[in-house]
């Protein structure tokens, strides 16, 4: 919660929302509590309905807002203010630029996978898994990262040796 109360403070939410014109009546609106209510009542919970949101905003702000209100808020210029924040989000939270030096010295930047997907057992017999009576894939992956893209993705049993 801190991280993103630091990532995005209440006053960087307000102003951007006041630019992109999100808000028509100053106060009427909390829209940090708005966009928090979006953000954790999204996470919690599972009915994730607009009423769910509704209520959870009414929970956390000072004023409250009516089903009406709420819904009549639901336009594309909050929905392009949410991609903007998500945007943002992402910006802040990548690998800094400093780095991309270091990186561009290497042709490609491969990143490898293998993970193993637990399957229903009626597949045990095209999937065989390490314990009896189980199914399981290993699925392996190559990502260039540098291009990003997929190089190379694999499937096999669980029993398969990830060398082959």
């Amino acid at each position: 919660m801190r991280r993103l109360t630091t990532l995005f403070p209440s006053e960087f939410l307000e102003e951007h929302a006041e630019e992109l014109g999100v808000v028509e009546r100053d106060r009427k609106l909390q829209i940090p509590a708005f966009v928090w209510a979006f953000v954790f009542g999204f996470a919690a919970g599972e009915s994730r309905t607009l009423a769910g949101f509704r209520r959870c905003y009414n929970s956390t702000a000072d004023e409250t807002i009516s089903p009406g209100g709420f819904y009549q808020r639901l336009t594309p210029t909050l929905a392009e203010y949410l991609r903007d924040l998500v945007e943002h989000g992402l910006d802040e939270v990548a690998v800094p630029n400093a780095v991309d030096a270091d990186i561009d010295r290497f042709r490609d930047v491969m990143i490898a996978d293998g993970t193993v997907l637990r399957l229903h057992e009626f597949l045990s017999d095209q999937f065989e898994a390490r314990h009896e009576e189980q199914a399981g894939a290993k699925l392996h992956l190559l990502h260039n990262a540098t291009e990003q893209t997929i190089e190379r993705l694999d499937t096999a049993n669980e029993k398969t040796h990830d060398s082959t």
